[in-house]
C-alpha cells in the first residue's frame, strides 16, 4: 500500500507536522474527502471550505491546456498537501465533479507531479460556469509527457469530492 506519508521528501516535512483534526467549515462545503484518511471532522469524512483549502501553501502556475485558447494561470494548494492534511492513505484517488463524472488518479501523481486543486484562474476564483469552484490541474508545459489523454483526463474540473483507496 502506497501512503501518503511517502511523499514527505516532497513534502518537506509537513506529513508530520499536520495537526491531529482539522478545523470545521465556517462556509459553504467545496471540497469532501473520504476513504482511507486518518483525519475527519465530519464523520468519516474531512470537508473543506475556500478558506481552509486557502490556509494551505498556495502554488501557482501557468500552463496551455487543451481547453483554453491561450496559456492559464492556476491558484491553489498542492494535491498532495490536500493529501496530507487529511492523513490520506492508499494506492489510487477516486476524483468526483458536480456532474458525478467519475476519474481514478493514481496516488503516485500527486508525489511525481505539481498537481493542484486550483481555486483560481488568472486570479479569480472560478465559477461553476467556468470549471469551478475546484479544478485538479497538472503542470502541463512542465514536463512534455503531461501533453498526453491520459492527464488530460485525470484534470477533473467542478471538482466536489476525492475518495482515497
Amino acid at each position: 500500500m502506497f501512503a501518503i506519508a511517502a511523499l514527505g521528501s516532497g513534502l518537506g516535512g509537513a506529513v508530520g507536522a499536520q495537526p491531529a483534526t482539522l478545523a470545521q467549515p465556517k462556509e459553504r462545503i467545496i471540497l469532501t474527502v473520504g476513504g482511507q484518511i486518518g483525519v475527519r471532522n465530519q464523520g468519516a469524512q474531512a470537508v473543506f471550505d475556500l478558506a481552509m483549502l486557502d490556509a494551505l501553501p498556495q502554488h501557482t502556475f501557468t500552463t496551455q491546456t487543451p481547453w483554453d485558447d491561450k496559456p492559464v494561470t492556476f491558484r491553489g494548494p498542492r494535491l498532495r498537501d490536500v493529501l496530507a492534511a487529511v492523513r490520506a492513505q492508499g494506492r489510487q484517488l477516486r476524483a468526483t465533479a458536480l456532474n458525478d463524472y467519475r476519474i481514478v488518479i493514481p496516488m503516485e501523481d500527486a508525489q511525481r507531479f505539481d498537481v493542484i486543486v486550483a481555486t483560481r484562474k488568472n486570479g479569480e476564483l472560478m465559477p461553476v460556469r467556468d470549471k469551478g469552484p475546484l479544478f485538479i490541474v497538472y503542470p502541463f508545459d512542465s514536463d512534455p509527457a503531461l501533453k498526453h489523454k491520459r492527464y488530460y483526463e485525470r484534470s477533473i474540473w467542478q471538482l466536489k469530492a476525492i475518495d482515497v483507496e
